[in-house]
Formats: structure tokens, C-alpha cells, sequence
């Protein structure tokens, strides 16, 4: 199993550039199915998560072919819709293709992500809406089964909670749907902009991408078009707090800083002053611990919950006691215990972790438990004492391309172990 081995202490400086989005690529990928022309998609990050995604596309009779950064998804005219488990069960996002295969060819079999039963969780809210929207659903072993033998029909929908994919699958879903959509309390991720732009160059008829209503005026086909995906917030929000931690001059490039204003602002709090420039971020060399702060997650334009965790990182080396509120999911503080066995001072009271800090962190072997966790364990092996391992890096390689790579570029010392084949 893939580990990184990391020597702390090493001051990190000089420039690290941002990938693209893997959030904003998978809805893309997904809406190549609306098209049966090619579609060029530039800036996708090479990371398992779009691997992932490129092979359920294949499974569904796509082919995609990478080249010179870019990527060139064409989908066929084929009559494949079904989305095997094997290949679902890592990633959630999955779901995506649900709306694409119901509005274009009328039927889609999608493999529920982990095995598991619909119950209280967001991809009711898919579901419900693209019902309203005249799909027949129904749950046949572990599959979402989906038809709509008469074609999808506009239809007004407001989401009973905000939801990103769910707001993307409608999207995609109302772009060929007969007559007119409104989508209300709609995700204002920049992620859905993104995905809206994309389609707009399709030929979709949307207003009001980026706010909480969208509506869709739906056409008969689609077009193929070439489409940059944006630049990752959570990459880039992720080496703006590394640079805080052990930076002695860092700057972010190749990133959108508006799209990372909430963080910033918490920065500011810490006492942190960033250099913005147009698609740069550049962190200053520091003589002192940033000060504690107190923060919740929210939707967009809030606190990113996917950098709740490397802000927890941080808050073990700020002075005082920072109190860090985890408001959109539940269970995502597995990375406490983690840190804590490094020298970390955390107490978790519901969905609120207090960290005191400045607490010296010691080197030693921990596991990453998700995606995001396992940036932070990255992070805080930056800073500690001595050596640290971090185990079951598989996680980090869904959403992060070539950590190690950037990170040694500015200075730090992290081996891989066992590379995989997504470098």
C-alpha cells in the first residue's frame, strides 16, 4: 500500500501552480454524455477520481484520449447506460451520470456508491427531482434504475437542502428536457458556473448559474465544444495554509483568489497578511505563530468544509485556542485522533473541535481516513519533529495531483512509497 514518508522541518519557498479542479472536471466529464460530437476538455488534473470517471464513461461507450494536457471525450451514439458497482464504489460523484443518460438516451442503470441504501442521504434529492422531472425510478439490486421512454419534461424544483451534485445532475438533466426549468436553492459553488459555461458552449440555454435560481430552457441536442475547467480552490487554499505552516515565502499560482475569499478573511483574523494578485497568492515569510480563530464550514461563499481539515492543521501551531465548527457533514473530524497521536491538543465536542495551540508535533505513523484528512496529515508532517508516514495515501491521490512533486519543488522532503499508476 502506497505511503509518504516526510522529514519535517524543511522551510518551504518559491512558487507551487494549481491544478485544475477535479470537482469542476467530473460534472464535465459526466456532460459529455449530452453530446454525440467531441468535446475537448483542457486542465484536467490526473488524479484517480477522473481515472476513475474516464472509465465509467468507457463502460457506457465513450471514448476519452489524452494528449498534450488535454483530454478528448467522444460519446458515440451508442445504447449503453449502466454504471457497473466496481466501478462506482470509490467515488460518489458517480452519480453524475445519472442526469446525462436520462435526458439523452432515455434509460440509465447507476450503481449506488458504497453499496449503499438510498435512506436519509443527498441522493434523494437527484432522485426526487428528476421524477419531477418525468424519469421512472426505482431501486433494483444496489442500481438506481431510471427510464424516461418519452424523454425528460421542464418542470420547477427547489432543493430541499443545497446540494452540489444534485444541482449539477439537474443542470445537466433540464439542458435537454422538453419546455422550461427553474431550479431553486441551488449550490453557488463556482464548480457549478463552471459546468454551466460548459454547457452554454453546448448550446444549453441557462440563466442564472452561480445564484440560487437557475433556470434552463431545454433544446433537442446538444454540440461538442472545448472547455478549460477552473483552477482548483482546494488545492490552492490547501499550499496557502501549507505556506502558513512551514513557508518561508510561498506563492499559489494559477489560481482564482476570489473563489478563496472566505479563507482568506480567516487568515486575515489569524493575523496572516496575503499578497492577492489576479491568480496568485502569495504568502509572506513569518516570525510568529498565527492567533487562534474561530470558524464554522458552510456552503459557498462560507468556509469550505473540504479545507475544514487542513485549517485544524494550522490551528495546532496558532496561539490560543481556536474553536473550528464542522456545519455540513457529520463524522468528518477522523483526522483528529490522527493528529492528536502526534502531540496535537484537541477536544471535539459535537461538531466542534478546540485545538490549543502552539503544540510541537512529533513525527510518527499515521493512516489517512479520507481525501481531505490526508492532505492535513501531509501538512502536519511538514512541521513535526523527526519523521512521519503516512499511510493509505490512496485517498490523497483522488483529489491531489503530484502533492510530493509540488511540495519538494518548494523545499519539503516526502518520499513515495510503491508509486501507483497515476503518475
Amino acid at each position: 500500500m502506497e505511503k509518504f514518508r516526510i522529514r519535517g522541518g524543511r522551510p518551504l519557498a518559491g512558487e507551487v501552480r494549481v491544478s485544475g479542479a477535479k470537482n469542476a472536471a467530473l460534472p464535465c466529464l459526466a456532460a459529455t454524455l449530452l453530446t454525440s460530437e467531441p468535446v475537448e476538455l483542457h486542465a484536467l488534473p490526473r488524479v484517480r477520481d477522473i481515472v476513475t470517471m474516464e472509465r465509467v464513461l468507457a463502460a457506457l461507450g465513450e471514448s476519452c484520449e489524452r494528449a498534450n494536457g488535454t483530454t478528448r471525450v467522444v460519446a458515440g451514439r451508442g445504447e449503453a447506460h449502466h454504471a457497473p458497482y466496481e466501478l462506482v464504489r470509490t467515488m460518489r460523484a458517480s452519480v453524475l451520470v445519472l442526469g446525462p443518460l436520462l435526458a439523452r438516451r432515455r434509460r440509465a442503470r447507476v450503481a449506488l456508491p458504497g453499496g449503499c441504501a438510498i435512506g436519509a442521504r443527498p441522493v434523494d434529492f437527484h432522485l426526487e427531482a428528476l421524477a419531477r422531472l418525468g424519469a421512472e425510478l426505482r431501486v433494483e439490486s444496489g442500481d438506481v434504475v431510471a427510464e424516461a421512454p418519452r424523454g425528460l419534461r421542464g418542470a420547477e424544483i427547489e432543493f430541499p437542502r443545497i446540494t452540489v451534485t444534485g444541482t449539477e445532475n439537474l443542470l445537466m438533466a433540464a439542458a435537454l428536457a422538453r419546455g422550461r426549468t427553474v431550479l431553486r436553492n441551488c449550490a453557488l459553488e463556482p464548480e457549478v458556473a463552471d459546468l454551466a459555461e460548459m454547457l452554454a458552449g453546448m448550446g444549453a440555454r441557462i440563466a442564472g448559474a452561480g445564484s440560487p435560481t437557475i433556470e434552463v430552457e431545454g433544446v433537442e441536442a446538444l454540440d461538442g465544444t472545448a472547455h478549460t475547467v477552473i483552477p482548483d480552490r482546494i488545492e490552492a487554499g490547501t499550499y496557502v495554509i501549507a505556506a502558513v505552516l512551514a513557508g518561508a515565502g510561498v506563492t499559489v499560482t494559477g489560481c482564482r483568489p476570489a473563489h478563496l475569499r472566505a479563507l482568506l478573511d480567516v487568515l486575515g483574523e489569524a493575523g496572516v497578511a496575503c499578497d492577492v494578485a489576479a491568480d496568485a497568492i502569495t504568502v509572506p515569510a513569518r516570525t510568529a505563530p498565527p492567533r487562534a480563530v474561530a470558524v464554522a464550514t458552510a456552503e459557498y461563499p462560507g468556509f469550505a468544509t473540504d479545507l475544514q481539515a487542513q485549517l485544524l492543521a494550522l490551528a495546532t501551531r496558532s496561539e490560543g485556542t481556536s474553536e473550528i465548527t464542522e456545519a455540513i457533514f457529520e463524522n468528518r473530524f477522523q483526522h483528529v485522533l490522527e493528529l492528536k497521536r502526534m502531540g496535537a491538543s484537541i477536544e471535539v465536542l459535537g461538531r466542534t473541535a478546540r485545538v490549543h495551540g502552539p503544540t510541537p508535533l512529533d513525527g510518527t505513523t499515521v493512516m489517512a481516513s479520507d481525501l481531505r484528512a490526508s492532505a492535513t496529515l501531509v501538512l502536519a508532517g511538514l512541521v513535526a519533529r523527526g519523521e512521519t508516514v503516512v499511510d493509505r495515501i490512496y485517498h490523497l491521490d483522488r483529489g491531489y495531483e503530484a502533492m510530493e512533486v509540488k511540495l519538494n519543488a518548494l523545499g519539503a522532503e516526502i518520499e513515495r512509497f510503491n508509486p501507483g499508476p497515476y503518475r
